[in-house]
């Protein structure tokens, strides 16, 4: 997989990926062992294999071309890994905001895995998912929301490289020719 998830930092890195950090309590004092570093990097593929899934009929990301978790494995692998975890719904509301809504481990026992699984599952069932894209950029194997029409990459230097990478092969084309 990843570099990032070769450290014990994993949830750090996910938290910081995901742009959620409400999504992964306490992560900053989490430091992962062996399994959770395994289980996290399953869950990870399983995921990634139904992010390929939800861009269909587009392709999916170059780097999971070849290695995707068939679908009814990679959903059995997400569901197993969120029910891990009993957790209640808590409501939040400010006075000066509207409501929300946050999950929490009902017994107080936190897993991580469980907390990452079901906030797979509530993006992969939300209206996000049809904003979710694959960036074609050479090098890159993100997944991203796509927030404006013309957006076609997970960030400015995705789109840089796509435009280098476009250039090159045009002049040697014309090169070759």
């Amino acid at each position: 997989m990843s570099r990032r998830l070769a450290a014990p930092t994993v949830p750090r890195t996910w938290r910081a990926c995901c742009g959620h950090p409400e999504t992964v309590p306490d992560a900053a004092a989490f430091v992962a062992d062996q399994p959770s570093l395994t289980a996290v990097r399953d869950l990870l593929g399983a995921v990634r294999a139904l992010f390929a899934h939800a861009v269909r009929p587009a392709e999916p990301s170059r780097a999971d071309a070849t290695r995707l978790l068939p679908l009814s494995e990679a959903v059995a692998l997400l569901n197993a890994a969120a029910a891990r975890t009993q957790s209640v719904p808590v409501l939040h509301w400010p006075e000066d905001a509207e409501p929300a809504v946050h999950r929490k481990a009902a017994d107080c026992a936190h897993d991580l895995t469980a907390t990452l699984a079901q906030a797979a599952i509530a993006f992969l069932a939300g209206p996000d998912r049809r904003r979710l894209r694959a960036c074609y950029a050479p090098r890159c194997g993100r997944y991203f929301l796509k927030e404006h029409p013309c957006q076609e990459w997970c960030r400015p230097s995705c789109g840089n490289r796509a435009r280098v990478a476009r250039h090159h092969d045009r002049h040697k084309t014309v090169r070759g020719s």
